[in-house]
């Protein structure tokens, strides 16, 4: 019976931290204004994007033509690889070229999988080099959970993504390229004598919406990214794992009109997360390690949001049992990011903590004064619970690199922490509550 325990505890343990995606009901609604999730049903699990993946295609092409490395009249070549991807597919020749605009609407209209591979090949060199730029930029952009390997979404175990991490990138490509954004609104284009129509047939019927993209593949099931307008309301919505296009549309419809009324109006898209980037690590308690040294800070911050464990309520707990969360994956090519600082060494702490009662903490950043920064705004914006707290900082060092914890001390109890932590969060801060050692 006892090696019986064992052998069920091994396999327990084998489940709980796989990354594998697997074909699930996944959806989130999120208010486009103040980032708010209003509706979700297991929004940070692993689904495979299929062609949800060439809304990142599309982010990148845009961004190049935004910094002039393309334009609208550019020839996008297809290679005899390009040319072979399986349907859908515009059917260019090998050989043969179409313009960037034509590739473009190729991807938004049929989802065409050899226009992205055309355009990865324009863009990257090759697909896997392209698919390392795309998941770059995509973590960059906050999107921690996802990586991707092509640029079609075309089966592939290994590329998967979460519908949190979907909202954000729909919220990206409304907020940076709102111009380039209206032509996922169109319905037909005229291609070589043809007339391509598109298979977005929510987007056609459903008052307000005005993108962004369908996907499906039988490892996926039916995905969907919508953004709706309601007046000043602005919202994005994700369903994955859909079983039919029909049920999946359903559950978009009631997604959104369930929910929308609580979204915030305004004029204004959320800021981008990548501004935030210190915040990402406030997870990083006592009882989990710090990772192994990498070139730059934003590749550490990118490593320690997908080693560290997912808190399975919106604020967790530095001794909750990591057997409870799955692991987030891994990036594949983390070494490829370009270094843009040096990671510094570790310094003794602002202010020790005071001994006994507890404390939280909202970050683990990557210098002693980012770390303080985070602190002194959070205090600014919260007040009240936080007003005349003590704040330190803390210097971790393991494997080489160092971070330092950003926290708030002097509480009394677990729920006084606890009741700091809910207003922290309201606020869109992360928050980390333990005991205080002293």
């Amino acid at each position: 019976m006892k090696k019986l325990l064992i052998a069920l505890s091994f396999l327990m343990s084998i489940v709980a931290f796989s990354t594998s995606a697997v074909a699930g009901s996944a959806q989130l609604l999120l208010d486009a204004r103040t980032g708010e999730v209003l509706a979700s049903e297991n929004p940070d699990s692993f689904n495979h994007p299929a062609s949800l993946t060439k809304m990142m295609t599309l982010y990148m092409a845009f961004e190049a033509i935004r910094r002039g490395e393309l334009s609208w009249n550019s020839r996008v070549p297809f290679s005899k690889y390009a040319a072979s991807r399986p349907p859908t597919k515009l059917r260019v020749k090998a050989g043969d070229a179409i313009t960037v605009k034509e590739a473009v609407l190729g991807m938004i209209v049929q989802s065409a999988n050899d226009a992205a591979a055309a355009m990865a090949e324009k863009l990257g060199g090759t697909e896997s080099q392209f698919a390392a730029m795309m998941t770059k930029r995509a973590r960059a952009l906050g999107m921690s959970n996802t990586t991707f390997v092509n640029a079609s979404g075309l089966p592939d175990d290994r590329q998967i993504t979460t519908a949190r991490d979907m909202s954000t990138l729909g919220v990206a490509l409304l907020r940076d390229f709102p111009q380039e954004y209206k032509l996922f609104n169109t319905k037909s284009f005229a291609f070589r004598g043809r007339t391509i129509n598109g298979h977005n047939n929510l987007m056609y019927r459903y008052k307000g919406m005005d993108g962004i993209k369908t996907g499906y593949t039988n490892a996926s099931g039916f995905n969907l990214v919508s953004a709706v307008t309601d007046g000043k309301r602005r919202v994005i919505g994700v369903v994955m794992g859909g079983r039919s296009a029909a049920s999946r549309d359903k559950v978009m419809e009631k997604l959104i009109a369930g929910n929308i009324a609580k979204a915030s109006s305004g004029t204004r898209l959320l800021a981008s997360n990548s501004t935030r980037v210190g915040m990402d690590l406030a997870r990083l308690g006592d009882d989990i390690p710090v990772p192994a040294p990498r070139r730059d800070a934003v590749a550490a911050v990118i490593s320690l949001a997908n080693a560290t464990p997912i808190p399975a309520t919106r604020y967790g707990t530095a001794y909750a049992n990591p057997m409870e969360v799955a692991a987030a994956p891994v990036m594949s090519d983390v070494a490829a990011l370009t270094p843009q600082a040096e990671i510094p060494r570790a310094r003794p702490a602002a202010q020790a903590p005071k001994a006994g009662g507890w404390q939280i903490q909202i970050a683990a950043a990557t210098s002693a004064r980012l770390a303080m920064e985070l602190l002194a705004d959070a205090k600014a914006k919260i007040g009240g619970a936080l007003a005349n707290r003590d704040t330190y900082t803390e210097a971790v060092t393991r494997d080489g690199s160092t971070f330092y914890r950003a926290r708030f001390t002097g509480f009394s109890s677990k729920s006084e922490a606890r009741s700091a932590c809910d207003q922290l969060v309201k606020n869109r801060y992360d928050c980390v509550l333990m005991p205080a050692r002293g």
